[in-house]
């Protein structure tokens, strides 16, 4: 079975992004292990898909249809830390991406990144320079002070 678990932790919870872009996502592992799997939860096709598996040795084994120039993994720190890169992102790659470790016949999941791949960013709306307004609340702290004193 599936098991989310503290010992591994995963960054970010959620990414935003444009078509085309790259994205990261960090897994950092608090325990032995021998390799670390990446998958992907759809909603769409309500599937878990295998990405990628890459061990400590450096040997890195792909699923079936998963593009190699797509997902690279990164590993760092002494095998404690594993990367996924995203390459070439297209809403189709939109999911939750979970990092996972093999331990005594479990799977144990990090927490999920949820990556939302998007044409086009919304535009934050126009700022206006408002008025720089003086506080009002300057007499409450004052008040305060003398109440301490007293």
């Amino acid at each position: 079975g599936f098991y989310t678990n503290l010992l591994l932790t995963q960054t970010p919870e959620h990414i935003l992004t444009q078509t085309n872009n790259k994205t990261e996502i960090l897994c950092e592992l608090k325990k032995e292990h021998t390799g670390v799997y990446w998958y992907r939860w759809s909603q769409e096709r309500q599937q878990f898909e295998f990405l990628v598996f890459s061990n400590t040795l450096g040997k890195v084994i792909y699923g079936a249809n998963v593009s190699q120039d797509k997902f690279r993994v990164h590993e760092a720190r002494s095998h404690s830390s594993y990367s996924l890169h995203i390459s070439h992102l297209h809403p189709s790659d939109n999911g939750t991406y979970y990092c996972s470790v093999s331990q005594s016949s479990q799977l144990l999941l990090g927490s999920g990144t949820q990556l939302s791949v998007v044409d086009a960013l919304p535009l934050p709306p126009k700022t206006t320079q408002a008025p720089v307004s003086k506080k009002p609340v300057s007499w409450i702290t004052k008040s305060k002070a003398a109440s301490r004193k007293g």
